[in-house]
């Protein structure tokens, strides 16, 4: 039963008097009304103690359920700094591609003409921040080191080329002609197709003889003859350029210009333009295959789609696209294969200024759909040798790019990739296989 506030207050002041000395438990209250008033007050405190344990209780486990609720907000994750790879810098004497640091990101580098890439062309940006590869370096190219020059003649390295220089008695750019013996550069001896007599007139009792336009005189004044000039070298030692695109022919008194096969010439009479075959029907290419243009020719194309395996098959939808069948719901492997598979085919000159971008690759949503939050673009597969780089120009396009110069003739080949993302999550991959032909020429 509790304690009414009346009977506290004796009871204090009951146990004051006591304590002091100035009264006895007999002369304040009976003894047996003391204790048990004592032992009242003691449940009380536990009481109290017990309630005031549960509230801190309590509040304790509020304050850790609104700190999970706090650490599961998606503003949490976005106020955490992105992991970062180190700054790279560009090789000395080379370039580098890319300025994103981020983890996924690429950067790629490249050496000019006249050095070679030692270290790895593309470096990647890992979850732990640091790059995958080894650091690139462009090294010299020693042109000399072939031994170019003949009989004797001394190599000489300058700026991505080489000089011989020739010992007396021979000449040339590899020293390969003896002086004594040979003809000048800008005429034309010993053929007869190319000599005439000159023309020659008395007057005033002397003698006066000329050439026609396009020969100059040669031998002696009592027996001269007239000599071609040969106009093309005339021009090359002069001008240091060439009169013709493509090859320059001399012919008795003057030059004509002509053109490989494949192509004519214009009505410039020095350039040259590729003859296209497939236009002009002037090709032999059989029913099911189509025709494609080239530098100089054409082929007869009939690409085929990847053969099947697993759950993971396609349909050719056009001459040059071919579409996956649909997966079965549980083929991861079946949905992780490309979804379209193109064909592209490329006509390139040799010696194309770099960079230079090739192709260019871009997602193309359905109608009233969302497309992908987020698009990645790669080289997959073919025969490139490192000399393509995949770069994003923007968000949604991601674009192919030489990156080293090209000598033909000859075949490359080089499939480029497109994954398309949804909160992060993979949803499709497409492919182009493009096919690209390098013509001996840069016209």
């Amino acid at each position: 039963m509790a304690l009414t506030f009346r009977r506290r207050c004796l009871l204090f002041l009951c146990l004051t008097a006591i304590q002091s000395g100035q009264a006895t438990i007999q002369s304040c209250v009976d003894k047996h009304q003391v204790v048990g008033m004592l032992r009242q007050m003691e449940k009380l405190l536990k009481i109290q103690e017990l309630r005031f344990t549960e509230s801190i209780r309590i509040m304790k486990s509020k304050l850790a359920s609104l700190q999970n609720s706090v650490s599961r907000l998606p503003q949490a994750d976005q106020s955490a700094a992105p992991t970062t790879c180190p700054s790279l810098e560009a090789p000395a004497h080379g370039a580098k591609f890319g300025s994103k640091y981020f983890v996924g990101h690429e950067v790629h580098f490249t050496c000019p003409q006249g050095y070679h890439l030692v270290g790895s062309a593309t470096r990647v940006c890992r979850d732990n921040g640091t790059w995958s590869g080894v650091g690139a370096v462009c090294k010299d190219v020693r042109e000399c080191a072939s031994n170019p020059c003949q009989n004797g003649g001394t190599c000489v390295e300058g700026v991505n080329h080489y000089r011989c220089t020739c010992p007396q008695s021979w000449s040339g750019s590899h020293c390969q002609h003896q002086t004594q013996t040979a003809p000048p550069e800008w005429s034309v001896m010993n053929d007869p197709a190319f000599s005439r007599r000159p023309r020659c007139a008395q007057v005033n009792q002397a003698q006066h003889c000329s050439c026609d336009a396009g020969f100059h005189m040669s031998g002696t004044s009592d027996n001269s003859i007239c000599q071609d000039v040969n106009e093309c070298e005339v021009y090359r030692l002069d001008q240091g350029g060439k009169l013709c695109v493509h090859e320059c022919v001399n012919v008795p008194g003057s030059y004509r210009c002509s053109c490989p096969s494949g192509y004519k010439l214009l009505r410039d009479g020095r350039s040259c333009e590729d003859v296209d075959e497939c236009l002009s029907q002037k090709h032999n290419c059989s029913r099911g295959t189509t025709c494609i243009n080239t530098g100089g020719g054409y082929q007869c194309v009939n690409p085929e789609c990847p053969q099947s395996h697993g759950n993971v098959t396609y349909v050719k939808t056009s001459s040059f696209q071919c579409e996956r069948n649909p997966c079965p719901m549980d083929s991861r492997s079946c949905h992780l294969a490309p979804k379209t598979v193109s064909f592209h085919y490329l006509s390139l000159p040799s010696n194309l200024q770099i960079p230079a971008t090739l192709f260019r690759m871009a997602t193309a949503g359905a109608p009233g759909r969302p497309g992908p939050d987020s698009l990645r673009f790669g080289i997959a597969g073919g025969n490139s040798r490192g000399i393509f780089i995949m770069q994003r120009s923007d968000r949604q396009t991601g674009e192919l790019i030489l990156v080293q110069p090209l000598r033909g003739p000859q075949e490359i080949s080089v499939d480029v990739d497109m994954s398309e993302y949804t909160d992060r999550t993979f949803q499709a991959k497409h492919v182009a296989r493009i096919h690209i032909l390098v013509t001996p020429y840069n016209f």
